[in-house]
């Protein structure tokens, strides 16, 4: 099967998922859709539903702190082993600099929460369980308050709960709508 009709047939699928998860959540504020690597083989795929929380701390000329909640459900396709699947949820803290209604928003993002995934084993690695924390850092720009794009890294490990904690991370490309 050629490259082209394997990312065809899985932007099919990731677009299908979306579909879904927007007609059963409608009280939903965000959708995203992202696309990355892990430091193996392994392509991730990931769709997302982001609840941004209605208070800010700190709100200056200069920024303000936030955040939301996310779920996420990731598809985790190898090329060696056989594929995984997770799911995950986690608060994430926002950093929005700039005023808070202007056209473009830069902003950083960090949290910690946890993620589930259908197999303890990726690739090579051994996670030593099949639930484990999810580690993010991230970097993005809103624009019209309404899209987003940004880039982050995942780190998932079961912070040495298991004597096997080999962890993996997925480095995202992401794009996310605000409804």
């Amino acid at each position: 099967m050629s490259t082209v009709s394997v990312l065809r047939s899985r932007s099919t699928a990731m677009l299908g998922g979306l579909a879904l998860l927007v007609s059963s959540a409608s009280t939903a504020t965000d959708i995203s859709v992202a696309l990355g690597h892990s430091a193996d083989s392994t392509m991730t795929y990931r769709v997302g539903l982001q609840f941004p929380w209605q208070q800010s701390w700190f709100d200056s000329d200069i920024g303000r702190l936030s955040g939301y909640w996310t779920l996420g459900y990731t598809y985790w396709e190898s090329d060696n082993t056989v594929n995984t699947h997770s799911l995950s949820a986690s608060p994430v803290l926002t950093y929005e600099f700039g005023s808070a209604n202007a056209v473009v928003q830069p902003f950083v993002e960090a949290g910690i929460g946890l993620a589930a995934f259908s197999r303890n084993k990726l690739e090579d690695r051994d996670l030593g369980s099949s639930v484990n924390f999810e580690d993010r850092f991230g970097v993005g720009i809103r624009f019209y308050q309404r899209h987003t794009i940004g880039i982050q890294a995942l780190h998932y490990s079961n912070a040495g709960i298991s004597s096997n904690n080999a962890g993996i991370e997925s480095y995202n490309a992401y794009y996310r709508f605000n409804f």
